[in-house]
């Protein structure tokens, strides 16, 4: 160990591993530069060890240093974790990320729920959290008092014959004019709203009346072929009769804007499509479908109408394969979350059972014949 003055600062020198170490110590005390080149000397040690020393890093920095990071995500998931954070930084931004407690997470639970945050929303927002202190190895110090709040388990909803009806003559009506083609395609093909507003023409067959969907939500989505039934295939040919000779690498749904006609289109609200961009993807329908919705006077989300393709296939007694196999899920337990026709089916099997009666519904084996129970008497 060497220790020396240059001015007023102390320095230490040392060899480790054959490796000159010269640094300075930044302080006028002899005792303290000592202490000091222990440490380095410690530290030098423990890293050949394989102990990471971390240093001391505030939430704020760590999490953009953390979005920055992740080459794995798609755009999409990178602005909606940057709009969480919106939320997180301003709780947990100044803190440093080794005082981050079990404890403030859960003030930080409460006070989402009283800001009228879902659930979900929460438990999403919390995983982010969880995610950057993994990075830093520090999650597992707080892991074992973490409680996620529980979750809504409803299915969503399933439109009746009449408010899809109302709906496409909302649709029909607005300003959008993407809007009803897409609405017809979702209802028809159960396509995610993600899939469906990244498809692109070379993924559409006219002729044969089928689509390939490309990159989806899921590996059992990508790739799946998507009948088009007369609706959905009478649709998307009156919406493609609107584009000159469309290349295969256009989308379908493409990132257009609307304005009002010319200097006085104010005055008689004639709105026309401008900045039309097929080499875009139309990038939200969420104002247009809120519109929509108000106008048929429902209070639904757009990813229902999945939920009502699932059903509808479900009510034909399709059987399971068959509707995994369209809508892209990967487990029968996911599909059962689409499905409201199945619960129903559970219930009325049981009904049956009560009433002496016993049918064979399976869509696997043909209809048994009624068998009536004889009432025992004891």
């Amino acid at each position: 160990m060497s220790i020396f003055k240059r001015g007023t600062k102390w320095w230490y020198e040392f060899s480790y591993q054959g490796q000159r170490i010269r640094e300075s110590a930044h302080t006028p005390s002899k005792t303290a530069a000592v202490a000091i080149e222990r440490q380095r000397r410690r530290r030098l040690e423990l890293s050949a060890g394989g102990v990471r020393q971390q240093r001391p890093q505030l939430f704020s920095v760590a999490a953009k240093q953390w979005l920055a990071d992740d080459a794995h995500w798609s755009e999409s998931t990178r602005e909606i974790y940057k709009a969480k954070m919106g939320h997180i930084t301003p709780v947990f931004g100044k803190l440093l990320l080794s005082d981050i407690t079990p404890a403030d997470i859960a003030g930080y639970q409460r006070q989402r729920q009283k800001a009228g945050a879902s659930h979900r929303q929460i438990n999403m927002e919390c995983a982010i959290i969880r995610m950057v202190l993994r990075k830093h190895r520090l999650w597992h110090l707080l892991a074992p008092d973490y409680r996620p709040l529980r979750e809504r388990e409803e299915v969503g909803k399933a439109l009746t014959s009449d408010e899809i009806t109302g709906l496409l003559a909302a649709a029909r009506r607005s300003r959008s004019q993407s809007l009803y083609p897409a609405l017809v395609l979702l209802l028809n093909t159960g396509l995610r709203s993600s899939e469906l507003r990244t498809l692109q023409w070379k993924q559409v067959e006219l002729i044969e009346g089928e689509i390939v969907v490309g990159r989806s939500k899921t590996r059992g989505g990508e790739g799946r072929m998507v009948p088009l039934n007369q609706q959905a295939l009478t649709a998307i040919r009156e919406w493609r009769s609107g584009f000159k000779n469309p290349l295969p690498e256009h989308y379908v749904f493409c990132s257009e804007r609307y304005g009002l006609d010319g200097e006085e289109g104010y005055k008689n609200g004639a709105v026309v499509v401008w900045n039309r961009n097929p080499e875009q993807p139309m990038g939200s329908w969420k104002v247009a479908w809120g519109a929509c919705r108000s106008a048929a006077g429902l209070d639904c989300r757009l990813h229902d109408l999945r939920h009502t393709f699932v059903s509808r296939l479900a009510e034909g007694q399709t059987s399971d394969q068959t509707i995994m196999a369209l809508a892209g899920h990967l487990s029968r337990k996911m599909m059962e979350r689409y499905s409201h026709v199945r619960n129903e089916a559970k219930r009325l099997a049981v009904e049956r059972l009560s009433a002496g009666i016993i049918q064979g519904d399976s869509p696997q084996n043909p209809p048994q014949s009624t068998i009536r129970i004889s009432q025992r008497t004891m």
